[in-house]
């Protein structure tokens, strides 16, 4: 038996940005990456283990039957492992930024991953995953990953909780049954004598004639953060085991980090002269002391077994904890007039997330009445459980001016414990699944899907309780394929998802959940050895949205809000020539609040109305009389203008950003590859997310900097 590992969702080899459309067809594993129903799986290779590809190619499925990426009836874009390599990339949005739809939301100054997906999305909510386990990961992104999946439109029948835009699959590196070694370091250059750097080690192979195998990455990272002020420090150790037998794999692995980033609120907007402050955008507006300092865990175990006549039994557990504390200097007020900005320092003391995720699959093919069915059943356990202490508050002083910046005059708060009320959120569920595919014709397939989920959720600060809510949820989903060629097809599907609405600061009560729909309807293509592609037009709502009114004085929340998406999405990916391969993307989302008594008809925040990509790379092949090869390319990453705030009362503009890069391969026993990527290379300012209430707080895109990588394999 051959059990493939590398997508816990079922893998469309349509592209963007390196990534292969692919869907969670009838049995997407919620937690891990093993065993899904009809799940169409691209192997390391495919999916950008060795190939140099942007095209992630169909290989397999977890039952053993073919189901090419042309029959599932919904999209999934995989950027592969080489378009990771090209980018050098250092964070899910690096990762992210050719793909289609995709923008920024709050990342809370930095201190987490936050993507809005087709309108919707918000930091910690639950739609970024690390083999198809929710986590309790700050910052997901790190050299354990092998690819990054994003599933567009509704996931909730497989995965619970989320809303209508989608979810972030990150796909890490498992151990390998033949030995292979691999060291790198990396140099940043950010100007003005700033320089980063960090270095790592990949090793994996067998233990003797075990069928066990093993695989241990490090990483550690020290140097200056690209702006004027602040630094980064991270190490990362996640060694991982794999025992593979006649019918059984398991895997264990663990991560461990240790990080220290800047808390960086970005710049301002200048409402009386309606523009952003005319700075230099590598210029901080606080303190090198503000900072986010943590550690995060995750431990991973997966048992996969086949049990023969078609049929394969699935567990995959986590454990996440994340910890950190944070010291920032806020904004306040900002005088367009003297240019003193007014300043608050702030400390939260601890903020600590855990997070246990189980899921049981049995996924198999049976003929019934005739058709050809493909089955998922399941079970799915999920406890996570947030405290922190407040946020304290001091120092508030006039004694900074933006345009003659002396930093010093604003102290850190000290964190008080005896003071301090500790704020928490309690969520628990649990879900009974299944879905099938049917072969109704050989032309036409049908998918459909229900989950029964039931949460209970309690948040509050001290001894006041904000939420308290507790219910179930029937989240049913349904899609249809029709094959119009053996390399075309048309699909449709509609799903529904659901969210609990909870507050742990706000006195939200047992208001009932957010509830959401979505329609789809596309076209695809995959040309095996030329090129692949989705055209995705889409519609969804969200209805129950928390909003605030003022009743006799006093606020109290209710749940009428509807906010709703749509829009046009086109990704392609491809070998256009033997040496040329094409990532280009365009997305159109057109999102708005519907209802709601202050914000009705305006647009959401941070959400990109337009958002495109083309990705160019050559593979030159042998120089200098064959000691060598020779790869480059280009990349164009852009977006649309974006609301600042809920009210609409500013906006960020739209943006275009160009990237070079060139690889050379010394060709020997053990290659030795050189990497220059020069980003933003005509130095464009430009504004990637806000905090979404407020002008104090937008955040900035990298000026123009320079990465040397250097690594060597065994």
């Amino acid at each position: 038996m051959t059990i493939n590992r590398p997508a816990s969702l079922i893998c469309l080899s349509l592209t963007l940005g390196g990534a292969s459309l692919m869907l969670p067809n009838d049995g997407l594993a919620d937690d891990e990456s093993v065993t899904v129903l009809d799940r169409v799986l691209v192997d390391g290779t495919a999916n950008g283990g060795s190939g140099k590809s942007y095209k992630a190619s169909r290989t397999s499925t977890a039952t053993r039957s073919d189901a090419p990426v042309t029959e599932i009836p919904q999209a999934i874009t995989t950027v592969t492992t080489q378009a990771l390599k090209d980018k050098s990339a250092d964070s899910l949005d690096d990762a992210l930024s050719d793909v289609s739809g995709i923008s920024q939301s709050n990342t809370i100054a930095g201190a987490n991953d936050a993507i809005i997906r087709r309108g919707f999305g918000e930091s910690r909510d639950g739609s970024i995953l690390t083999d198809g386990l929710n986590t309790a990961l700050a910052h997901n992104f790190n050299a354990t990953t092998d690819h990054v999946e994003v599933l567009k439109g509704p996931a909730s029948t497989l995965y619970g909780v989320l809303d209508p835009g989608g979810m972030i699959n990150l796909v890490t590196k498992k151990p390998e049954d033949e030995f292979s070694a691999e060291v790198w370091s990396k140099v940043s250059a950010f100007g003005a004598g700033r320089y980063s750097s960090k270095a790592g080690l990949d090793v994996t192979g067998p233990v003797s004639d075990s069928g066990v195998s093993y695989r241990l990455i490090t990483e550690g990272e020290k140097g200056d953060y690209w702006r004027n002020l602040g630094e980064n420090r991270n190490w990362l150790v996640a060694p991982s085991l794999k025992w593979q037998g006649e019918a059984t794999e398991i895997d264990l692995s663990y991560t461990h980090e240790d990080y220290l980033t800047p808390y960086d609120r970005g710049t301002v907007y200048d409402a009386t002269r309606r523009a952003f402050l005319d700075i230099s955008p590598r210029q901080r507006l606080d303190e090198g002391w503000s900072e986010v300092d943590g550690k995060s865990d995750l431990f991973k175990a997966s048992i996969n077994r086949e049990l023969g006549e078609d049929w394969d039994l699935s567990l995959n557990y986590g454990f996440s904890k994340d910890s950190f504390s944070a010291d920032q200097t806020r904004a306040t007020a900002y005088n367009s007039a003297t240019g003193v900005l007014t300043r608050r320092s702030d400390v939260r003391g601890y903020y600590d997330t855990t997070v246990h995720s189980l899921r049981a699959d049995l996924t198999g093919k049976e003929d019934l009445f005739g058709f050809e069915n493909e089955f998922l059943f399941g079970v799915a356990l999920r406890k996570e459980d947030i405290a922190r202490s407040t946020l304290q508050q001091c120092n508030l002083n006039t004694r900074f001016n933006v345009n003659a910046p002396v930093y010093g005059a604003i102290a850190p708060c000290s964190y008080n414990a005896a003071t301090s009320i500790r704020e928490y959120q309690n969520l628990n569920t649990q879900a009974i699944y299944a879905q099938d595919r049917v072969h109704l014709t050989e032309q036409l397939i049908a998918v459909a899907g229900l989950r029964l989920e039931h949460y209970d959720i309690e948040a509050g600060a001290g001894s006041t309780v904000n939420t308290d809510t507790a219910g179930n949820a029937l989240i049913p989903n349904a899609g249809l394929v029709y094959k119009v060629t053996a390399d075309a097809s048309l699909y449709a599907n509609v799903a529904r998802t659901f969210r609990p609405n909870s507050s742990i600061t706000s006195a939200y009560g047992g208001l009932d959940p957010e509830k959401g729909i979505s329609y789809e309807i596309g076209a695809k293509a995959d040309f095996t050895d030329w090129l692949s592609g989705t055209l995705a037009v889409f519609y969804a709502e969200k209805k129950n949205v928390a909003y605030a009114e003022t009743v006799g004085g006093e606020t109290v929340y209710r749940t009428a809000g509807l906010v709703r998406s749509k829009g046009i999405e086109l990704d392609l990916a491809g070998q256009l020539t033997d040496e040329l391969q094409a990532v280009a993307s365009y997305g159109l989302t057109d999102a708005h609040v519907v209802e709601d008594p202050d914000y009705a008809g305006n647009d959401l925040a941070n959400v990109a109305r337009h958002t495109a990509a083309l990705r160019l790379a050559y593979e030159y092949g042998e120089v200098f009389g064959g000691a060598g090869s020779l790869r480059f390319g280009a990349g164009l990453r852009s977006a649309g203008r974006r609301a600042g705030d809920a009210a609409n009362s500013f906006y960020l503009p739209g943006y275009g950003v160009v990237d070079l890069f060139a690889s050379y391969t010394i060709e020997r026993e053990r290659p030795i590859e050189i990497q220059l990527n020069l980003n933003n290379i005509f130095d464009k300012t430009y504004y990637t997310s806000s905090i979404g209430n407020s002008a104090y707080g937008v955040s900035v895109g990298q000026s123009f900097n320079a990465a040397l990588s250097v690594s060597m394999k065994f």
